[in-house]
């Protein structure tokens, strides 16, 4: 694949790529990117605090108004790996300023919707666009930044991803409280389009473009498989209201055949030395990508859906305005943004070590939390958790931010896209399954016992098992970086000073 010369000053965009000299614009690009990245993925979160609003103005069903925010995240989940591999293969800068201008223009769709029939498309089509412009984000950062660079500027990123999700819940409620009125909810749509306008025009003027020639074929089989099967998975997750676990179970089965199948295929385009839509090489060759995609996977299971749980308690059970919903959940936010920040400085020094730490102290905050709402009176368990929930925050911003620069860090140039969008992938089908099973086992135990205060508990504690499953795999992939950097300490004498084969054995 060859690069042509960016029409920015004459600059040739692949010497981000060959070592040659650093676009002089690259953090002024980062942040547009990030602004972009920032909306797309608050999105998934902003909207849960206005559902009973949205609900109750266009007069919706539960089940159609869920679709408000799981269609979103379907459409989303769909098209990131599609996405990635065609900025590798085509113009990362062109398509992600088509996506973030399709981006706006659905925005104000969704604010400007007279029925929940209407909302529900744009919000897919809101979706699928987001869904094209966030794998940009990752692979733009590794065209343009080398070295420790390159772990600041994924840290940002990172924090982008941590408080985004954290941030939605009182970012909604803020938007809630200034925006009163029947229509009011409509602004959480609309602040997306003066701010998306501005990230495009800065966008033209500051990306680099990434043109490709001669092997950039896209691998329309392998898209087929991979939309298939994500779709298989995520649609009984996305209907889980609606009884669509219980009645479309079947579809996980099929779901996981076709994506053995894509699996398959994509091994037989290597072989032939055809593109494939994801190299499986990502998985077993690129030091930590395989770990660090499953980590993130079990991490959303547990932490997207503790915010749907938190706003369900706290406006349903506790009586909380949305603004005060999302302020008792503020402490998390502003712990993981301090961290975030700070943790893209300290990855190259402890690597995953970093990672083991965070996670013990989302699990010591959550578990606190849920030991206070359990035993304490509800009326001053909300903000007597917030020293713990803004522990957990700070733990969040050492597993997220660290775990995106190390699972990324060492893939190709010429794969960052496809590696950022399967990456992504999966923590939207972790984070697909926490937002269907934390608030479905939250409304079985309310229904059974009619009791908020055990049902919060319950839902709390079924996050913490997905966290401590990302503890787990975190301190396994500590240890065996320890043993690679230290081979002589588990090595016989014979074979003390030849640390590639101690390594290995």
């Amino acid at each position: 694949m060859t690069a042509s010369t960016s029409a920015a000053g004459g600059r040739n965009p692949k010497a981000h790529e060959t070592g040659g000299e650093p676009d002089p614009r690259r953090w002024k690009a980062l942040w547009v990117t990030l602004v972009a990245g920032f909306m797309s993925l608050l999105d998934v979160t902003i909207v849960a605090v206005a559902l009973p609003t949205i609900q109750h103005d266009l007069r919706a069903s539960p089940a159609q108004v869920q679709w408000v925010v799981s269609g979103y995240a379907l459409t989303f989940a769909l098209a990131l790996v599609t996405a990635g591999r065609l900025g590798d293969a085509l113009d990362r800068r062109r398509i992600f300023l088509l996506a973030l201008s399709g981006f706006v223009i659905f925005s104000a769709v969704c604010g400007a919707a007279p029925d929940i029939t209407l909302l529900v498309v744009a919000r897919l089509a809101q979706g699928l666009a987001a869904g094209f412009m966030a794998p940009q984000n990752s692979a733009l950062i590794q065209q343009l930044f080398r070295g420790a660079e390159r772990g600041r500027a994924f840290g940002f990123f990172g924090a982008t991803v941590g408080i985004s999700s954290a941030a939605g819940p009182i970012t909604g409620g803020v938007i809630l409280a200034l925006a009163s009125g029947a229509d009011g909810w409509r602004w959480i749509f609309y602040v997306n389009v003066p701010i998306g306008i501005l990230a495009v025009l800065l966008g033209r003027r500051l990306l680099p473009r990434t043109r490709r020639s001669g092997r950039g074929q896209v691998d329309l089989p392998g898209i087929l498989l991979l939309g298939l099967g994500v779709l298989a998975l995520m649609y009984p997750l996305v209907q889980a209201d609606a009884g669509g676990i219980g009645q479309l179970w079947w579809l996980f089965l099929v779901g996981a055949a076709v994506l053995a199948v894509f699996a398959l295929w994509q091994h037989r385009l290597v072989a032939r030395n055809a593109q494939p839509l994801l190299d499986p090489r990502l998985f077993t060759t690129v030091r930590g990508y395989g770990i660090g995609a499953g980590l993130g996977t079990l991490y959303f299971i547990g932490f997207s859906g503790v915010w749907l749980v938190f706003a369900l308690f706290y406006q349903r059970g506790l009586d909380f305005s949305p603004l005060m919903s999302g302020l008792a959940v503020t402490p998390f936010a502003l712990g993981s943004a301090i961290a975030a920040v700070v943790s893209g400085r300290m990855v190259e020094r402890f690597g995953r070590l970093l990672t083991v730490w965070g996670l013990v102290a989302v699990i010591l905050g959550l578990g606190g939390t849920v030991l206070l709402l359990r035993f304490e009176s509800l009326g001053t368990a909300p903000w007597a958790a917030a020293p713990l929930l803004f522990l957990g925050g700070i733990g969040g911003g050492f597993v997220v931010s660290p775990n995106i620069t190390m699972t990324l860090r060492d893939v190709p140039v010429r794969m960052a896209g496809a590696a950022g969008g399967a990456l992504q992938t999966g923590q939207r089908l972790g984070a697909a399954v926490g937002t269907a099973a934390l608030p479905g086992l939250y409304y079985l135990v309310l229904s059974r016992h009619d009791d908020y205060r055990i049902a919060i508990v319950t839902a709390l504690s079924a996050a913490l098992v997905g966290m401590a499953a990302s503890l787990v795999l975190a301190a396994f992939d500590w240890q065996r970086d320890r043993r690679a950097r230290h081979p002589h300490r588990k090595c016989p004498d014979e074979v003390a000073n030849n640390p590639v084969h101690c390594r290995h054995t």
